[in-house]
């Protein structure tokens, strides 16, 4: 006869646990339905980024045509475009769902909406913001398929493959560390991502300790913007406003670290009974600390104006079709 199954202890507020899985746990297949209204609001934002974009480089404004003069045809170079939109809309998801992780892992306030609701759209657009990722380098590698002009179909197939995909495989100027970054946050964002649905395997610890390398990822994706997102490569507005956009992200961290959701995580006094042990207090001290001093490095760049940007040129620099950049 079936022993029937043993409820697992569980922290106060979450579903029962039986046979290693809490009831009602979220799955992969329901999350991708819940995720349709999310990611049809995505396609909604690139059309708009991307008609943006044509209108820019119609109008001679276009940042990517300083940088690259001789894409100064969208109708030539669509697919760059669409692939800079996608590009802008994974950042934005990223941002959002970033934004909603620190908010669900730091404290508890009135005016936010039900716990379990914060945490599907966490789940949706995280989905989200990894297909824009994928579809951003596959946009990026049919570009550079349709204007390689070598006659082997194979040939451009891999060499767009391998220069979208493969890291260190780019060789062009600044993408030949901006396109390993984009792919690095790629690469960590679609485990890491999915590790959510497997947690009961991995136990809730492991997977609350990798989840963390999220805020890495968004660290890489916004890195890589800067790097070689055309359309911030010049000390003008578009810059300063993914600037400003990180301190809300750097000031929720500084409020997740200093009052965590989680008790278990809170600092505390070091030595008492139950509490940290010293090094473990002094790491997180110093990752409050180090949050703080990012707040107020983003605060002086944007204060200052000292964000890395270039100078536009009076003139066009020379470039040729393989020195694109793809922010």
């Amino acid at each position: 006869m079936q022993r029937p199954a043993t409820p697992v202890p569980q922290e106060p507020g979450q579903a029962p646990e039986v046979a290693g899985r809490r009831e009602g746990t979220p799955r992969l297949r329901g999350d991708l339905r819940a995720a349709v209204p999310d990611a049809s609001a995505a396609i909604g934002v690139t059309a708009a980024v991307f008609a943006f974009l044509w209108y820019r480089m119609e109008a001679g404004t276009s940042s990517t045509v300083a940088v690259m003069p001789f894409m100064d045809d969208p109708r030539a170079y669509w697919m760059y475009l669409l692939s800079q939109a996608l590009g802008w809309s994974a950042l934005l998801w990223a941002w959002g769902t970033v934004m909603l992780g620190l908010v669900l892992s730091g404290p508890r306030t009135a005016r936010q909406p039900p716990r379990r609701t914060l945490e599907r759209w966490h789940r949706t657009t995280s989905l989200t913001t990894t297909a824009l990722m994928f579809a951003h380098a596959l946009m990026f590698a049919a570009e550079l398929v349709r204007h390689d002009t070598r006659p082997a179909w194979l040939t451009r197939l891999w060499s767009a493959f391998a220069d979208s995909f493969v890291p260190g495989w780019y060789d062009s100027g600044t993408g030949q560390i901006a396109i390993p970054v984009g792919q690095a946050a790629l690469y960590l964002a679609v485990p890491l991502g999915l590790l959510f649905y497997v947690r009961h395997r991995i136990g809730p610890r492991t997977w609350r300790r990798l989840h963390r390398f999220v805020l890495v990822v968004y660290v890489l994706s916004v890195w890589h913007t800067l790097l070689y997102g055309t359309n911030v490569w010049y000390g003008e507005w578009p810059r300063t406003v993914l600037w400003l956009l990180q301190i809300p992200v750097a000031l929720l961290l500084v409020v997740r670290l200093a009052r965590p959701a989680r008790l278990a995580e809170r600092l505390g006094a070091p030595g008492r009974p139950g509490g940290p042990r010293l090094p473990e207090w002094t790491a997180r001290a110093l990752g409050r600390l180090a949050a703080a001093a990012v707040v107020a490095g983003l605060l002086a760049v944007v204060v200052s104006g000292h964000d890395g940007g270039r100078t536009r040129p009076a003139d066009p620099p020379a470039s040729t079709p393989h020195d694109h950049g793809s922010g």
